[in-house]
This record gives C-alpha cells, structure tokens and sequence, in this order.
C-alpha cells in the first residue's frame, strides 16, 4: 500500500478556490485597516495618555492582529502544504510568492506596532492589570514591548522587510528548489530507480552495509554536483541575518535565538555543558556499534544501520495501529487524536520526487489542525518519526482545545519540542516493556540510540557549525569547500573517536533546511532542550501516573504565555541546575550500558 498523501479540501478546495482567493483579499485589506487605524488612531496615545485609554487601544491592536494571524497563517499554511510536496508546482510557488509581498506588508505593520507598544514599556504593569484582551495577552504584549528595543528605525525595519523578499526569503527557497528536485539513480533490489535525496538518505537504514555504502557514495557525488548554489544560500541567508543582527543591537548570532527560545545563556551553558560532558557515553556506543561491523570506529554510512534481528518493517496502517495502541496506554484522548489525524489523512508519508525532505508538523488554525509531513520507508525510524511529529499535532490540539489565540499560541521551540519528545519516549518505553528477545531489545536500543545521539552529539555539531560559519562569515564569504571543512571540524570535536576520520559527512550542511531560515538561527538546540526536559517530565509522570495528564496538558496549552523556566518550575524542575540535564541524560547512559551488555 502506498503511503498516503494529506487532505488539505477543508481548508480550501484547491489552489483556484473563490474562497482562497477571497481569504486572501480579506488580510491584504484587513492589513491596510490595522495601519490605518494605528496612524490615524494609536500613534496619538502615548506614556501620558490615561492607562485606561492605553489598555483599551493595546486590546483592539491584539484582537485585529489575532483576526489576521488566523486568516494569513492558514493560507500559509496551505501554500506550503503544496510547495513542501510538490517544488514542480509552478502554480502553487506563483501564488506564494505573491502572498510573500502580502506577508512583509504585514510584517512592516507589526514593525509599528512592536516600536509604539515599547514605548509603554515602563507602564505596562499597570496598563494591563485593567484587563481587557490586553490583560489576557499580558505575557506577549509585555515580550512584544522588550524586544522592541532590538529594532531598526521604522524605515530601516521596512526597508529590511521588502528587501527579504529578494534577498533571505530567496535564498531560502533556492535551498529548497535545489535540494528537492535533485535526484539519483541508484540499483537496488537488482533494479534502477531514480531516487529523491530523502529517499537515498534514508538508505543508510538499509539492513545491507553496501546499499548504505553505495547512498553515502552516491549522496556526496549529487551533493558535490550543487554545492556551490547552495553555498550561495548560506552565504547569503547567514550575510543577511549578521547585517541585520549589528544593526539592530545583538550582542552576536545566539543573542536573538536565545531570547526567542525564552531561555538565558545560564540555561544555554549549562544545557551544553551537560550535553559535552556525555560525549563519552556516546562514543562508548558509537564504538560498540562499530565492533558489530569489525570496525574499529564507524563510518558514516552505519551511524543509522539497524542491529539485532527485529526485520519487521511496516505498512502504513501497521504503523498507525502500532502507535495509537500504544498512545491510548498514556492517555485515550492521546489515541483518539492520533486516530483523527490517520482516518483524516493529515499526513502526508509517500516519497516522490519535488518533496522535501525530513519531517514536520504545521499548524491549520483556521481548522484548528494540523498537518504532518514524512518520509515513510516502513522501518522503525519513520514510525517513531510519526509518533514525534503526532506529538506536536497533539500540542497544537491542546492549544486549540483551550481557546487559544495565535499570540497566546506562540510557543519558543525549547517547549515546542515537549509533546513530540513525550509522544516518541511513550512508544519506545511502551514497547520496551514487552520485549523480552534479546535480538529484538537490540534492535530497539538501536533505533533509540540513534536518535538520542543525533539530538546530542549531532545538533551539538551543528551548534558549532553554525556558531564558526556565523563568525567567519562577518569578513567574508566561504566557499563550499570551506563549509565542508566546518562541518568536519565540528564532527571532530563531536564524534571524536566514535566516527571514521575518513568518512564523516562533510555535506550535512547542504541539505538540512535549518540552516537556511533567516528568522530562526541555531534552530536545532531546542531540539536538544525538548528531548531532555521530555525525558524528565516523563520521569515525573512514571512517578505520578494518571494525575500527571491534567498537569501536562495545562503545560501544552499555556507554551506561549511564559518563559520556559517558569513553565518547568510548575513541575519543580530548574533548568539552570546542570544536574537536572545531567540526570536527563543518564536514562540515555542507561540504555547505553544495556546495549553493550548485549
């Protein structure tokens, strides 16, 4: 059976939709009327103004911006739902584009908007203590005030918003383009087949050591083909974002991800540290792994070659029943939603050419949904990978569930990551518990192993990848030989002795969309954050069993209306404390001592 492909037709029946087009028409003029209102109305109300007054204008700015985030993010969403998996759609990237114009007009709005509410920021205690919507957004109003203070002047701001157009937003959707429609051909089975890239990456979880020799092989000479464009790209998006970040007072390159991930760099450190300081434990296993292959470290292509003797692979159905049996022992409504999300066709798995690669989950609110894309190839890791993404999808339902508005919604990708890591840890563990083979808990050991060590010892590379190109990019450009050179320094000093020296993967750089979003630098450290606080809040719920679940949904639906210190505190959690990472990271030491007993 092939995997299916998602249902967008209630939210719009398709790219020529009266109502699409209607949608569209109505945040095109709904943006002049909130600029219009804020010149002719708000501009006038200052630190003198009555707070009465002032409360009663912050409460219309965040109803109308809630009306358009609602409407502009379900067409973005929509779009995107076309672009993600299909970039031969000429139609679809057409009418994008000319919605990314309406974008930035809105973007040039809010840029007004977040320099006049600054200007409260003094007063804004007493302002929003009167209540209103005002007062029910008293946490973003109060973020949207403090970061004004990192903005340009207006005509810079609008003049940056324009340029994005042509400039980082272009970069990124090269990135896109490129490394969607590249292909390989590529024997197997006895067959020749022309592969998209996510299809021949995933190879490298082939049970065969040379099929994933042959896709590592395979994946540098199609890489190699287009570095240099994609060099372009991230010389451009990275250019861009340190233009931007000196212009508007960033301390350097982590200054804005840290504020939006609502952590400190006390948090940061001590996360990394923690995180460094289990690199050994790592390299034990990489080791481990390699001595099953008569290896003394392993080269990249057996980083993810499955162990033990658990061959089963999955149909799509098979998967959905595996997981939502297992997502009904932790909570039914869990399973109920996983249901909903199957028997709806929220997912997009099937591989094809033109469709990207990796996972996602995006938020429908006009629907109050979401959708998910993968890449399904039947093996453990894309059921896990499901279980994952169903989890932000969940996340985004408890928000919905509760009346939350988009700015109530805004979650920082620290806590973004939560319900996802929660969701991926109750399939494994929930799974574990009735293994008693000692082939297949290998097997699953392996599958866990390889993604705990991806979202440590990995995305701690990529931190120093991005960290080095930030800073070598603010004298010059760097060529894609240079990139490859980062990125191998940086598996170095990650992986040590536990990869091959000659054969790590110079090229991750090309392929992984994260590097190439301009708005959101050092994207993957709160992957690390949401792994490792999901693994202690799954700790606390093992302690506290059902009565856990009311807790832990009033957290999923309150993510964007505090800083995440807080939000952990309400389960006792201090996440400036190394220890508490520490401990996080010692269930993973664990499964690492279980597997090289076995």
């Amino acid at each position: 059976m092939t995997p299916p492909r998602w249902d967008l037709s209630n939210v719009y029946a398709g790219l020529e939709s009266p109502e699409l087009a209607q949608d569209i028409a109505w945040v095109k003029d709904a943006t002049g009327a909130l600029r219009t209102r804020y010149e002719q109305e708000w501009v006038g109300i200052a630190v003198t103004t009555p707070p009465e007054q002032v409360n009663a204008a912050i409460s219309d700015m965040v109803d109308e911006i809630n009306a358009l985030m609602v409407k502009a993010a379900t067409i973005n969403a929509y779009f995107h739902s076309f672009i993600s998996t299909d970039s031969y759609n000429q139609q679809a990237m057409r009418m994008n584009s000319q919605f990314d114009q309406v974008m930035v007009e809105i973007e040039k709005v809010n840029v007004l908007l977040e320099a006049w509410v600054g200007q409260f920021r003094e007063v804004l205690p007493s302002v929003l203590a009167l209540g209103g919507s005002a007062g029910a957004h008293a946490f973003p109003v109060k973020e949207i005030a403090e970061q004004s203070q990192y903005l340009m002047s207006e005509k810079e701001e609008v003049l940056a918003s324009e340029l994005s157009l042509s400039g980082s937003n272009a970069w990124g959707k090269l990135q896109g383009t490129v490394t969607s429609q590249k292909t390989v051909i590529f024997e197997l089975d006895g067959e020749e087949k022309t592969l998209p890239m996510p299809a021949l990456i995933n190879l490298y979880s082939h049970p065969d050591e040379a099929v994933r020799k042959r896709a590592y092989v395979a994946e540098f000479e199609a890489w190699e083909s287009v570095k240099e464009p994609l060099a372009a790209c991230m010389n451009g998006i990275k250019g861009w974002v340190n233009t931007l970040n000196g212009r508007r007072g960033r301390v350097d390159a982590l200054h804005g991800p840290i504020d939006q991930a609502r952590i400190d760099r006390e948090t940061l450190d001590v996360m990394m540290e923690a995180m460094k300081d289990s690199f050994p434990t790592f390299r034990r296993y990489y080791k481990a792994k390699a001595a099953r292959f008569n290896q003394e470290a392993l080269p990249w292509w057996n980083l993810f070659a499955p162990a033990g003797k658990l061959e089963k692979t999955y149909t799509f159905p098979e998967a959905a029943d595996f997981i939502m049996a297992n997502f009904e022992k932790f909570s039914p409504e869990l399973k109920t939603f996983a249901q909903t999300a199957f028997e709806n066709r929220w997912i997009d798995a099937e591989q094809r050419p033109g469709k990207r690669g990796g996972a996602f989950c995006m938020s429908v609110p006009g629907v109050k949904e979401s959708r998910i894309l993968c890449n399904f190839d039947g093996s453990l890791d894309q059921v896990m990978t499901i279980a994952h993404e169903l989890g932000h999808g969940y996340h985004n339902f408890n928000m919905f569930e509760a009346g939350k508005t988009p700015l109530q919604r805004r979650t920082p990708m620290t806590m973004a990551e939560t319900a996802s890591i929660m969701c991926e840890t109750i399939v494994f563990n929930a799974i574990m518990d009735t293994i008693s083979d000692p082939q297949a808990e290998l097997a699953l050991l392996e599958t866990a192993l390889i993604g705990n060590a991806q979202v440590i010892v990995d995305i701690y590379s990529r931190f120093l990848f991005e960290r080095e190109v930030f800073e070598r990019r603010a004298t010059s450009e760097l060529s894609a030989d240079e990139l490859c050179e980062i990125m191998e320094d940086a598996q170095a000093q990650t992986y040590g002795e536990g990869l091959d020296a000659d054969y790590r993967h110079k090229f991750m750089w090309t392929w992984k969309p994260h590097y190439y979003y301009a708005g959101l630098s050092f994207y993957n450290f709160p992957y690390a954050f949401g792994m490792l606080f999901g693994v202690g809040l799954y700790a606390i719920y093992k302690q506290r069993g059902a009565d856990f679940i009311p807790d832990y949904k009033r957290l999923l639906s309150s993510t964007g209306e505090a800083p995440a210190a807080e939000l952990a505190a309400r389960f006792d959690i201090d996440i400036r404390s190394k220890a508490f990472w520490a401990d996080s990271l010692d269930v993973v030491a664990q499964r690492v001592d279980r597997y090289c007993e076995l």
